[in-house]
């Protein structure tokens, strides 16, 4: 599932180069998970604004049109491109433009493309509205963290994957900062304590920064919008790693199932 990092790389793969372009069509496949909302002619002519990310979502702003939400979904993925390749069986939605091609490619079709007159109009402002801090927001601390966490009996890991709280940390990533943060991923969320609520903030901060600095993670099918593929798997001090020794202390990796997720860590280093 492509994660924040996956999606932030992807923005900034293409977003330079279609600012200021001009939509001379739509082309719309199979269903994705919801209806675009909008008859594809009315958005024609249309030029392309300032790419945003919130969360894993897209923003493509179009002047004086409003502007399409971007989802990737389980298994979708964003191309841009120069040429106009026929569309094959998972190519359910085309952007043309003057500059080029920006074609969704989503096997499972749980992405989406949705129209709204704004980022603080429905649908799109519903769509949005339970997301958390962004991890690179100054107000995300130990401080926030801390106080967001309390009374919650949940594992923390499965409090940093509802996404409520802070953006980004999905599987991979919340598993590889719980382990910078030397924090068991069974502690119940409640129980954390400040000190190490300021260093799992940071830890999240680091790992997703480095994850973006190596272009995200690709375990079967990541791409950017120009084909290339993220390395950050290669760097993972747990996650994929069940039965290998922990880089920090030699204990062996170990993997449980939370909330039908698979968890990494080290019984050694990450203490409850």
């Amino acid at each position: 599932m492509p994660e924040l990092p996956e999606v932030e790389v992807t923005r900034r793969s293409f977003a330079a180069a279609i600012q200021g372009a001009r939509v001379t069509g739509l082309r719309l496949g199979k269903p994705l998970r919801w209806p675009l909302g909008v008859d594809p002619e009315t958005l024609l002519d249309s030029r392309v604004g300032d790419v945003q990310r919130r969360g894993k979502y897209l923003w493509l702003p179009l002047q004086e049109r409003g502007g399409l939400l971007m989802h990737l979904g389980m298994s979708g993925s964003l191309a841009f491109l120069d040429a106009t390749p026929a569309a094959g069986p998972h190519d359910h939605f085309d952007l043309h433009t003057d500059r080029g091609l920006l074609r969704l490619t989503d096997p499972r079709r749980f992405g989406a493309v949705v129209w709204g007159a704004a980022l603080d109009a429905d649908p799109v402002a519903t769509l949005l509205a339970g997301l958390g801090l962004e991890p690179f927001d100054a107000r995300f601390d130990g401080l926030h963290l801390h106080a967001a966490l309390s009374g919650r009996r949940v594992p923390i890991k499965q409090a940093l994957l509802a996404g409520d709280i802070v953006v980004g940390a999905g599987n991979i990533y919340a598993c590889e900062s719980l382990f910078m943060a030397g924090i068991d991923p069974r502690l119940p969320a409640g129980k954390l304590s400040r000190p190490r609520a300021d260093r799992l903030a940071a830890a999240v901060r680091t790992v997703l920064g480095q994850a973006l600095e190596a272009g995200g993670t690709t375990l079967r099918d990541f791409r950017d919008a120009h084909g290339v593929a993220g390395s950050f798997q290669m760097q993972a001090q747990v996650y994929g790693r069940e039965g290998e020794a922990c880089r920090r202390c030699g204990t062996a990796i170990k993997r449980i199932v939370q909330g039908q997720r698979s968890t990494f860590f080290c019984p050694s280093c990450q203490k409850r």
